[in-house]
């Protein structure tokens, strides 16, 4: 995305939406709800998170990352994305 209020903005609200989804998970526990249910939510806030993660990752290659090879850290940049990437 090239601007960066809209590209926060998608940010913000894939957080938001992964934030309802948990606060509904910690209420269906409490409430004894259906186990499956509960996972189903509770992927949702995954899938949400992901997406989010997804958008940011993009963005900081395309600024962060792409600035760095510009000044000779391609290295050091890709090694920061592969840390990332050991994680999931």
């Amino acid at each position: 995305m090239k601007n960066p209020d809209k590209l926060q903005k998608s940010i913000i609200h894939r957080f938001k939406i992964a934030s309802g989804h948990l606060k509904k998970v910690i209420r269906m526990v409490e409430a004894g709800d259906y186990c499956i249910d509960i996972v189903h939510q509770s992927l949702a806030v995954q899938a949400a998170l992901k997406k989010a993660d997804q958008l940011v990752l993009k963005n900081h290659l395309d600024t962060c990352v792409s600035d760095s090879i510009k000044k000779g850290e391609g290295k050091k940049a890709i090694a920061e994305i592969m840390e990332v990437l050991e994680k999931t």
